[in-house]
């Protein structure tokens, strides 16, 4: 097995499904892929025994005995969940594919599902949330970065990224442009990048909206 299949397969796979059968079959094929899968039989079996932070990916019955799978979905996405679900459903049924793919399912399986189908969407999710889990690292680090610098650096950087130049910075906080240049050297040591384009995606993915207009005038 590879490294893209051994982080693919890493992250566990939840299975919620009522039908024994189906459920039961999900979780051999899935297994014999060697992913990590565990099963719950309803919505309020996965609260009461399972934990959303170690879900990689959750496959879905859209109807599930008392809170149904659209519900559940729903409610856990206002708790802070956004990991890839595939939604099941033994009915075509459109208007309820229409409200899972607004909520931020990534896909619609109509039952009986086909394997590789099941398959596909699967690593596709997982690819996703390897995407997303690696953004939400990146831009962890950047916070913990962009908390080194001091409070002054913090105000170059932000002048930096709007575009100004040293001259601009100097003039607008009463510094030398000598003073300036020692501020951005150390805004790029600390943010550990080497360039300003560098620099540019770090403060991004600190998500702080667009940089307070600081031009100043004349």
């Amino acid at each position: 097995m590879n490294q893209k299949q051994r982080e693919d397969t890493s992250a566990q796979v939840v299975v919620i499904e009522d039908d024994v059968g189906v459920r039961e079959s999900l979780v051999g094929l899935l297994r014999s892929m060697k992913f990590n899968v565990t099963a719950f039989s309803s919505a309020s079996e996965f609260s009461s025994k399972g934990q959303l932070g170690s879900v990689g990916c959750m496959i879905l019955d859209v109807r599930l005995p008392g809170q149904s799978g659209i519900e559940f979905y729903e409610e856990v996405r206002t708790r802070g969940f956004h990991r890839p679900v595939i939604f099941m459903s033994g009915h075509a049924d459109v208007p309820i594919a229409v409200r899972a793919m607004k909520a931020g399912a990534v896909e619609f399986l109509t039952k009986p599902v086909r394997e590789q189908d099941l398959l596909d969407a699967v690593h596709a999710a997982l690819k996703r949330d390897s995407g997303t889990t690696m953004k939400e690292e990146a831009a962890a680090s950047a916070r913990a970065d962009f908390e080194t610098l001091t409070k002054r650096e913090q105000e170059v950087l932000i002048r930096v990224v709007e575009g100004q130049r040293n001259r601009q910075i100097s003039t607008a906080l009463g510094i030398t442009e000598a003073t300036v240049k020692l501020h951005r050297g150390n805004v790029m040591q600390k943010m550990h990048v080497h360039s300003l384009p560098e620099l540019v995606r770090h403060y991004d993915l600190l998500e702080l909206g667009e940089p307070a207009n600081t031009s100043t005038k004349g």
